[in-house]
């Protein structure tokens, strides 16, 4: 008799099925059993207003989670920057697998980079976050750009490019790994120029808070799959953003990774931005800390650098503050 197989939400997205794809072998091969992907819509993706105005953060995640509590699938995934920071007591984070490439990138005609776009080039993006940082990055270097707020998902937005209504379009480059696309990117926006997301590149596989024996075993099948730094950056990374009061519509920036002296990794750096959408004023700052050990060592470090960032004054960058 075959084992019942395991039911996976994900989003109907060219780019969720294959991220969830990925995670459905690996959770195949740790569990031995059969893992079948269950798709399910959610507003975000029938929703065409910006993403600002739907409120940005949980659009995605909201009919996952409701189907996961409602037992229609057993664990989901979500790419992890769509994550509300605050976790629901019913919910676990299981794991948090090893992150793909966390730069953003750009799409631009005739195979041009960023440094390459003509006098007012128009550049699409629907994320504030990359709106303020382009637009203050061409300030300083004396460029003209207009960024264009844009949606839709990976083939649409290369189709303005495509068809010359777009000088380009700027994306996240984990993405476009994960589906094949890397070869048609034109330039990868170093995180100098471009703080990504907090929790950007990484996924989150989410299944329910331990009520049975069943749950509790899917957790701890799921847990093999998590990478220990990958979790420790992007908790650091959250914290900041929930310290900082913002939904991911709100432009903020964050990155944390490691830096080594050559033999062994020794401290994590974390740096944050956050600026207004025009790019006339950004408040960017880092700090430096042990390699977090624990989820409260890494929620220490986001909320340390945000509170420095509030004191420079990143409070009054954040428009509307999510209540």
């Amino acid at each position: 008799m075959t084992e019942q197989a395991l039911r996976l939400g994900t989003r109907r997205s060219k780019l969720a099925m294959a991220q969830s794809g990925l995670v459905a072998d690996a959770v195949g091969e740790v569990t031995g059993r059969p893992v079948e992907l269950v798709e399910i819509t959610t507003y975000g993706d029938t929703s065409r207003e910006h993403l600002a105005q739907i409120g940005g953060t949980g659009v995605f995640v909201a009919a996952l989670r409701e189907a996961l509590l409602r037992g229609e699938v057993d664990f989901a995934v979500h790419s992890l920057k769509d994550l509300p920071t605050t976790q629901p007591d019913e919910l676990t984070l299981a794991a948090v697998p090893r992150r793909e490439d966390p730069r953003d990138v750009l799409i631009a005609r005739d195979g041009l980079t960023f440094a390459e776009l003509p006098d007012g080039a128009r550049v699409g993006t629907g994320s504030p976050r990359r709106m303020a940082q382009l637009n203050a990055y061409a300030r300083d270097h004396g460029m003209r750009i207009e960024t264009v707020p844009i949606r839709g998902n990976i083939d649409t937005r290369i189709g303005y490019v495509r068809k010359g209504e777009l000088d380009a379009v700027v994306l996240a480059a984990a993405g476009l790994n994960r589906i094949g696309r890397t070869s048609e990117v034109t330039d990868f926006l170093s995180v100098d120029t471009v703080l990504p997301a907090p929790g950007q590149g990484a996924l989150a596989v989410e299944c329910r808070t331990a009520g049975n024996a069943a749950d509790a075993a899917l957790a701890a099948a799921l847990a093999e799959l998590d990478d220990p730094f990958t979790r420790a950056a992007v908790t650091a990374e959250r914290a900041l953003l929930a310290a900082l009061e913002a939904g991911c519509s709100a432009p903020v920036g964050a990155l944390a990774d490691l830096l080594d002296d050559g033999q062994i990794d020794k401290e994590m750096r974390l740096r944050g931005v956050v600026g207004t959408t025009d790019g006339s004023t950004l408040v960017q700052m880092s700090t430096t800390g042990p390699v977090p050990e624990t989820h409260d060592q890494a929620m220490a470090l986001g909320r340390e650098l945000a509170s420095e960032m509030l004191a420079k004054g990143a409070a009054g960058l954040m428009g509307e503050r999510a209540q």
